[in-house]
């Protein structure tokens, strides 16, 4: 059995990896994201290298999630090559210490590493991309056209006043207000109003809306004004249609679930990304696993550039096909659960069977 000094030796090497990782891409994303919001923002009225800087930073604990599984494989793999190349683990195989047993610490920081993610970086990430959507339409306020192609789907409601269709070129408030937001009325299946306004906000039973310009057919607009429109919406309905699920912490979830599908929508995207996020610990151990695979070789054999490409390559192909299954739950084709754990199973079954492979014979 592997001692409590030999564990936390192995535990906080992992450990201390794993965090210079984490702050090396951290610093490289940050860079690469001021980068670029500074090229695409740089001309406009009300930019400041301070709210990019502000806005940077604010998207990159949203981006750095996507890096997570990628980190928790490179952290493994370097763990095990480092501790290969000292040969401690030649002197932890001859103690009598089996691979299992060393393999213990990696996975129990894997597991840690996942708890953090799940339960500090996604609340940070969550929040902090919603406020950095709204520093970015501060920025673009006063420039015609700033904010783009639309990123909503077009919603369609149907009040006593007949049909309308809404859209919005930016979703803020998780759905609940809109920017640069298009109402288009119809009447008896023909279009006979258009509405375009800066800022819709839904209130209980209206739209509010903000500088809007009204466009009749057949005649000039109408001066910008304030003005509403009733809605038969509910804030549940239009935050399962609008709102991205990665905006809403893990904690709020459970309950955006329920609401929405109180009011019979199936609020798949939503279930899919919690269950995706609840997996993630144990992801992580996978992915360790898989580092373990190619990672345990010693250090006079060389762990050639071939086999370590390989779990690359492996930790890749496991996350391509966790985006894959991703979106056939996220569609409703599989039960978000299922697609959720999936991959982690089959990752952790190869894993498993490789190590007893070449472990245990």
């Amino acid at each position: 059995m592997i001692g409590l000094t030999l564990g936390r030796y192995i535990f906080m090497r992992y450990v201390a990896i794993t965090f210079w990782f984490i702050a090396g891409i951290a610093a490289i994303v940050f860079i690469i994201n001021f980068t670029e919001l500074s090229g695409r923002m740089g001309g406009l009225p009300n930019y400041s290298v301070g709210l990019t800087l502000a806005i940077a930073t604010l998207q990159t604990p949203m981006i750095m999630q996507q890096a997570i599984p990628f980190i928790a494989l490179i952290s493994g793999m370097t763990t095990l090559i480092s501790l290969n190349r000292k040969y401690e683990l030649v002197v932890a195989r001859s103690a009598g210490i089996s691979a299992w047993q060393f393999l213990m610490p990696i996975c129990l920081g894997a597991f840690v590493y996942g708890l953090a993610a799940l339960f500090i970086l996604n609340p940070i990430a969550a929040n902090g991309f919603e406020r950095s959507q709204l520093l970015e339409v501060e920025v673009r306020a006063d420039s015609p056209n700033s904010i783009g192609q639309p990123e909503s789907p077009w919603i369609k409601q149907r009040t006593s006043e007949g049909e309308t269709i809404i859209g919005a070129r930016r979703i803020l408030n998780r759905g609940l207000e809109l920017v640069d937001a298009t109402f288009l009325r119809i009447d008896e299946g023909e279009l006979f109003e258009r509405i375009d306004a800066r800022r819709a906000y839904l209130r209980d039973g209206y739209w509010e809306l903000t500088r809007a310009v009204r466009i009749q057919t057949g005649e000039m607009p109408e001066p910008p004004t304030t003005m509403r429109i009733a809605t038969d919406l509910t804030p549940e309905f239009v935050l399962e249609r609008l709102a991205r699920p990665e905006t809403i912490p893990v904690y709020e979830l459970p309950r955006k679930i329920a609401a929405a599908r109180s009011f019979g929508l199936g609020a798949n995207a939503f279930s899919m990304h919690f269950h995706s996020l609840v997996a993630i610990p144990a992801l992580l151990v996978a992915m360790t696993l898989i580092a373990a695979t190619v990672s345990m070789r010693f250090a006079r054999m060389g762990q050639s550039a071939t086999i370590i490409l390989g779990g690359v390559v492996a930790g890749f192909l496991l996350y391509v096909v966790s985006v894959l299954v991703k979106a056939f739950g996220t569609a409703g084709f599989v039960p978000p659960i299922a697609a959720a754990w999936f991959p982690v199973l089959i990752a952790s079954f190869f894993g498993v069977t490789f190590l007893l492979y070449k472990e245990d014979g």
